[in-house]
This record gives C-alpha cells, structure tokens and sequence, in this order.
C-alpha cells in the first residue's frame, strides 16, 4: 500500500464528516418550515438536536470500542446505511414524538459513527503534520454549511420540508456507502515490539485507568464547555439573523460563512498547532470564540453578521480538531478510538444543551439575548479549564 493512501483516508474522512454532521445540522434550516407547517414547538423541534447530541455522545463512545476492536470500516459503513434510513423515515413523520425519536435518535447514532472512528483512523496514518491531517478530516463539518444547507434550503423553497429530507437521506445513501469502500487500516511498521509501542505513542494505560487520569478530566471537561458555549449560537443563528429582520435566505448564507471560515479556520489552527503547540492555539482560540458569542448581542446589520461570522466559524472550528490531537498524544493510539470516543461523548452532552437552550429562552422571551450571555459565559469557563491542562507526555524508547 503506497504511503499516498493516507490522504485517500483524508478525502474520504472529510466527505464522510461532511455529509453526516451537515445533514443532522441541516435540521437548523428546517426549523422555521417544520414549526410553520406543523404547529410544532421551536423548544419541541430543537429538542430532537439535544437528542442528537445525546445519542451522539453515547454512539461516539460504543463506535470508538468497536473501531479499536474491528477497524474503522464496519463502523462507518452501518452508519452510512443508517444515516440514510433516518432521514428518509423522519421525512415521513406525522407526529413530533416520532420525529424525535427518528431524527433525533437515529441521525445522533448514524452521524457519531463517522467523527470518532475516523479522526481517530486519521491519526493512525499520520505521524508528521498530524494536526492538519485531522483538520482536513474535521474540515467536512466547515464545508457542509456551504453544500448541504443551501442544498436543503433551496429544495424546501423549491418543494417542502418533508420533500427536502427525504432527498438529502437518499443522498446519503449515495455519497457515503462507497466512501466507506475506500477506508483501509494503515500497514503494521516492521518493528519491534517496543518500537511500534513507541510509534504509536503506547502510554501502556489501560480504557480504565486512561478514563480516571487527571489528562482525560480536564481534556474532557475543556471540550464539554466549549461545545456548550457555541452549540446555541450555532444552532439558533439563522433564526435569530431572522429576527434581527434579515432575509431568510441571506439568514442562511451566515450559516454558509460562518462554514467556510470554520474551514479555513481548521487549516490555520492544524498548521499553528503543529507549529507552536496544541495547548497555546486551543486556548487562544477559546478565548476568541468566547469574546465573539457575546459580540452578536451588538449586532443588527448584514454586514455586521457576516464579519463576526468569518471570526467565529474560523474559531470554533478551528479549536474542534485539536482535541483529538491531544487525545492521541496523551493516550496513544492503542486505545485512541475508545478514549476519543468518551471525550465525544462528553462534548455532545455540551452540544446538547445550547439548541434546548435557545429554543426555550425564545419560547419564554421571544428574544436570544440570554442565549447569547450565557454561551459566553460557558466559554469564559472553558478557557479557565484549558489552563489547567497538563504538560504533554515525553516518550523516549528505553534499552532493553
């Protein structure tokens, strides 16, 4: 196998990340038809992201298992099937407990088979430049705001929202099953024992003993926080573009910006990361995304909207990728997928929050400003938690 297959593993994993995430964010641009077509709740058709986020979290860390065990290909194929299936049947919903449990719970399982399993797959094929590996992979979530949103947005104007999703799970069917025919493991090093334990970056820690140490709490808890602060703003910023009286369509194309600089964000932040250090860069970044959130607040203007939109999607993008560099250095590869997999988790609890959130305060006030102060807040509290992040383990082989 010719060493240039690693980036065929990057192509595919960014096609893959594309796809899956953008489809289940895709429910964002659904929510003003859905909740004007239905007479669904905001709070009750945002609740089926938090059940996203929930499964989400819990699938990443069963699928994590699985990869560590059987490799990456099984997993995201019965995803690719999976991810299809839901969304064709939550087109077809005629209640909103169905629809939760449908879009919220199979999408949220589909969609975590992808993240986890090849970010981790990713690492696996790249010891040099491995931070703009995993960006690139990341990078699908940056590009699907400016394919498969406008795609669903066009299709509901141009039909209706039911029509819509039903054409993007059919579409996913299409793109995602032969990516996952491209995913191979990488070939084993001719080495010793103890050289391809170094390779890897082996810490010789066990799944329990990586789950209680003092590196995964604050890895975990950093990623929680951040993910709890942008989550609401993220899932909320078309709606509240809207309010603020722009067009629905130019609402959308926010939402598109803020994508395409989550991607060249994810290309800054892997190749400073590489550069200057995964922990400066994540906190930096943090700090950033924290100060923005409450910015919007301020806002009422186009203009306004798509320059804090290229500083945030380029932000929170950015920081996203580096967890699992940091997964992987702390931890190794050995265990990577199930580790990775909790710290997912975690992070998707944090995601789940904020489309709950926001759903709520609107229902209540008819405003996103308390949604906006207390993102902030959160993110105010994630970088606090990233400054406690311990030194990176130095990994020397030992002689025999």
């Amino acid at each position: 196998m010719r060493i240039s297959y690693r980036w065929v593993i990057v192509a595919a994993g960014a096609l893959m990340t594309c796809v899956a995430l953008g489809a289940m964010f895709s429910l964002a641009i659904f929510l003003d038809p859905m909740a004007l077509d239905t007479d669904w709740s905001r709070a009750g058709i945002s609740s089926a992201m938090t059940l996203n986020f929930l499964v989400m979290g819990l699938g990443g860390f069963a699928w994590g298992a699985i990869y560590d065990r059987y490799g990456a290909r099984i997993v995201v194929m019965i995803g690719a099937v999976l991810l299809g299936l839901a969304l064709v049947l939550a087109s077809r919903t005629g209640s909103l407990l169905v629809f939760q449990i449908t879009y919220g719970v199979l999408v949220g399982l589909a969609a975590s088979a992808f993240f986890a399993p090849m970010i981790a797959l990713t690492t696996a094929w790249f010891d040099k430049n491995r931070s703009l590996a995993v960006s690139l992979v990341s990078a699908g979530m940056g590009v699907a705001p400016m394919t498969i949103s406008p795609f669903a947005r066009w299709l509901i104007s141009a039909y209706d929202w039911r029509t819509a999703m039903f054409v993007i799970g059919v579409a996913a069917w299409a793109l995602l099953v032969p990516a996952a025919l491209l995913v191979r493991q990488p070939p084993k090093p001719a080495a010793d024992g103890a050289a391809s334990a170094l390779a890897a970056g082996d810490t010789g820690m066990s799944v329990p003993q990586a789950l209680r140490s003092p590196q995964f709490i604050v890895l975990a808890l950093t990623f929680f926080a951040c993910c709890a602060a942008h989550s609401g703003p993220i899932f909320h910023m078309v709606s509240y573009a809207m309010l603020c009286g722009i067009a629905p369509m130019a609402a959308v194309s926010i939402y598109s910006i803020e994508g395409l600089a989550g991607l060249g964000g994810r290309l800054l932040y892997g190749v400073l990361a590489d550069r200057l250090g995964v922990k400066p860069v994540l906190i930096t970044g943090l700090a950033i995304q924290s100060v923005v959130i409450a910015a919007y607040l301020a806002v009422s203007e186009l203009g306004q909207f798509y320059t804090l939109a290229v500083i945030f999607g380029a932000t929170y993008g950015g920081v996203m990728p580096l967890y699992a560099v940091l997964a992987r250095e702390y931890f190794g590869q050995r265990i990577l997928g199930t580790v990775f997999g909790a710290v997912t988790m975690l992070s998707s609890i944090g995601m789940a929050f904020g489309p709950l959130a926001g759903g709520m305060v609107f229902d209540a006030y008819a405003s996103y400003s308390w949604l906006f102060i207390g993102s902030a807040l959160v993110g105010l509290g994630a970088v606090a938690v990233a400054i406690a992040f311990p030194r990176l383990p130095r990994r020397e082989l030992q002689p025999a």
